[in-house]
């Protein structure tokens, strides 16, 4: 009996995951434009507030709001543009977008980080004159608008698996750090005169706003590269398919990521070549079924005979389980 070789299993919807992942996305838009309408209210508030009583403190903290507003505007557009329909040209529509703006949104923070450390290093040779009371109060008001947005985006968005809304949460929170650094500099200016305060709490706040800016770049170019997703353990994956009744062999297994939440896996397999298309069929949406629970969300398996030529290996590791000793 024939066996179609090239069977490609379909992709079944599964709709409760469809709506929950509906339902987040919309909350992540929600709270960033939420978000972004206080900390660009803000930013305007504190660049105005520098203006009037002449702090450089204040301006430059206004340019650090100024650049979380702008990767927060950032991260929305590039949830907007992830809604794009699929076309023939992009067929994964647009939502590697998003993994795009997070990977900016890490480089920023490594790039906002390396000028405060530079600033940090000038102050503590050359120590400007600093209005201290002006800078503790802006800083105190800046601390309470920066707690509020965090706990915001933390309660009602995916903070966690979503990359696009941690970079911008990420943002947020370098600055509640930088409001802290900046209240315990100006106390410590007021009670005992020691200009060297304000930039050591700099260079506390840019060891802290680098290391998350290089962790979400990091993070952003694995997903970029096509690496395999960190939640999802290949061998997990391997054991669920070679398991599978009918199933002898696999082999070109590749998994990796979309965008956030959004898994792909497709791999060969080789089956017993008197089987029917329909009995073949029948092993891969099995597979296809056992994989969906564990978080790939589209699946592409091809179906080969025993007969059919195909590699030793899965990637790189040697396969056992009944392969045949042929070359492409």
């Amino acid at each position: 009996r024939p066996l179609l070789r090239n069977v490609m299993s379909h992709h079944h919807e599964h709709h409760h995951h469809d709506h929950s992942h509906a339902h987040t996305h919309t909350a992540n838009k929600k709270v960033l434009r939420v978000s972004f309408v206080i900390i660009a209210a803000f930013m305007l508030l504190e660049a105005f507030g520098g203006w009037l009583t002449h702090s450089l403190a204040l301006l430059s903290d206004a340019g650090h709001m100024f650049s979380d507003a702008f990767s927060l505007g950032v991260a929305l557009w590039a949830f907007k543009l992830g809604e794009k329909e699929t076309t023939l040209q992009k067929t994964f529509g647009y939502k590697r977008f998003e993994i795009l703006t997070a990977m900016f949104n890490g480089l920023s923070l490594v790039v906002i980080a390396v000028l405060i450390f530079y600033e940090a290093v000038k102050r503590l040779l050359y120590p400007p004159e600093i209005a201290t009371l002006g800078m503790l109060v802006i800083s105190v008001v800046g601390l309470l608008v920066n707690i509020g947005v965090a706990v915001y985006m933390l309660k009602n968005s995916d903070t966690e698996a979503n990359v696009n809304m941690r970079g911008a949460y990420l943002h947020v929170l370098s600055d509640l750090v930088g409001s802290v650094g900046a209240i315990a500099a100006a106390v410590l200016m007021m009670a005992f005169g020691w200009q060297w305060a304000d930039p050591l709490a700099s260079v506390f706040v840019a060891a802290l706003v680098g290391r998350s800016g290089w962790s979400l770049l990091k993070q952003t170019l694995h997903i970029l590269m096509e690496g395999a997703p960190e939640n999802i353990h290949t061998d997990d994956l391997l054991a669920v398919i070679r398991n599978t009744d009918g199933v002898k062999s696999v082999h070109d297994l590749h998994v990796w990521t979309i965008t956030s939440n959004i898994n792909v896996l497709s791999c060969h397999i080789v089956v017993d070549g008197s089987m029917t298309v329909a009995e073949s069929e029948q092993i891969a949406y099995r597979i296809e079924h056992e994989l969906s629970h564990k978080n790939i969300g589209h699946c592409t398996i091809q179906i080969e005979s025993e007969h059919h030529p195909h590699p030793d290996s899965v990637l790189c590791a040697n396969e056992t389980d009944g392969a045949h000793h042929h070359h492409h």
